[in-house]
């Protein structure tokens, strides 16, 4: 029989088609996750024998691969993190033994630790890689599914004027600057960490954010506002390349531990430094910009992307709930319905 039980754990045994004995644990409890393991691992011995593929490749060979092929990904530094994390889990095993057992584990595992978008996030990282390993270079016949956990619909974070002034307050000076020009022009973190001098023009307020240093790949025109543009009239001469520095060297990062105790101190919970985008956003919605023109100055490639500060505005809708207001003299109004008696509504 191909396939046995010890315990709770399925094993295959088969033989290849030069007569070899195959014995191996498939290290799952689930009797069709087994299945598939049994088939591909045949597979494998069979385009062995059949096409002299012998070649059987690793987790740690698909990571160094899909590191190569998506060095432009916005997010390349974060998903260098978690790949460090995944190699204590799959470092030594081959690409057949990441089985959808084995991954749903791990997403167990790190939701335990975090939370579930976290978790997802991960999990989605482990998706990509398994689907370029099946899709594009072969390596696999097909990628295991991989299922994400549901994730309850969140509330945007975001400051009110008087959290942002405890805040400002609170930071050391060269980070107050830097996070003063974010909710200024809404820039993600780190291109404000990295901007330059030859991306700023002052006389025509206006500063550009690079294809390749855009999470969308596309260059960003940023007007600048008064609030920004006095900003960097203040950091003006105080280094030769970049716009933002601590003591000569450019700033890396915005969430340090200064960023964290200032927070402390304005008694600002739940806050990350990338809220600061949505503060910015949030703002803007509530002070009558359209979703369309929030899409242009924040540089998103959709409109969905900007649907989450929607529910902030209603500015605009103003004048079509005072349509319901036939009498503005009066705290009752006559709704008289074809084919039905007058109704009262008391205000």
């Amino acid at each position: 029989m191909s396939l046995t039980k010890r315990g709770n754990i399925w094993h295959v045994h088969f033989f290849t088609p030069d007569g070899q004995r195959i014995r191996e644990s498939t290290g799952t409890s689930d009797k069709r996750e087994a299945q598939e393991y049994h088939d591909r691992l045949k597979t494998k011995y069979w385009r062995s024998e059949a096409l002299g593929d012998q070649t059987e490749r690793t987790w740690k060979e698909a990571v160094v691969k899909f590191l190569a092929e998506t060095e432009h990904k916005a997010s390349r530094r974060d998903d260098l993190q978690k790949l460090r994390w995944l190699d204590q889990h799959f470092g030594d095993l081959t690409l057949v033994q990441v089985t959808r057992d084995r991954i749903s584990d791990i997403g167990d595992l790190k939701r335990k630790e975090t939370t579930v978008a976290t978790a997802n996030r991960y999990l989605a990282l482990i998706r990509s890689v398994l689907r370029k390993a099946s899709l594009e270079w072969e390596w696999i016949d097909k990628a295991p599914k991989v299922r994400l956990y549901p994730e309850p619909s969140r509330r945007v974070r975001w400051l009110t004027i008087e959290e942002a002034t405890r805040l400002l307050q609170e930071l050391p000076e060269h980070l107050a600057s830097m996070v003063e020009f974010i909710l200024a022009t809404g820039l993600r973190d780190s291109n404000v960490t990295g901007l330059e001098w030859s991306q700023i023009d002052m006389q025509r307020q206006m500063t550009w954010i690079h294809p390749d240093q855009a999470k969308a790949k596309k260059a960003i025109p940023v007007p600048l506002n008064a609030d920004a543009m006095r900003v960097l009239e203040q950091q003006r001469g105080t280094h030769p390349q970049f716009v933002f520095t601590y003591q000569g060297h450019p700033v890396t990062r915005i969430n340090n531990w200064a960023w964290k105790k200032a927070l402390k101190r304005a008694g600002i919970e739940n806050f990350r430094e990338h809220d600061l985008r949505h503060t910015w956003a949030s703002w803007h919605v509530q002070s009558g910009t359209t979703l369309h023109a929030l899409m242009e100055l924040g540089g998103w490639s959709d409109l969905k992307m900007v649907q989450r500060y929607a529910h902030l505005g209603g500015a605009h809708l103003a004048a079509d709930a005072q349509r319901l207001c036939r009498n503005h003299d009066t705290k009752t109004t006559q709704l008289k319905e074809k084919g039905s008696s007058a109704v009262t509504v008391t205000a």
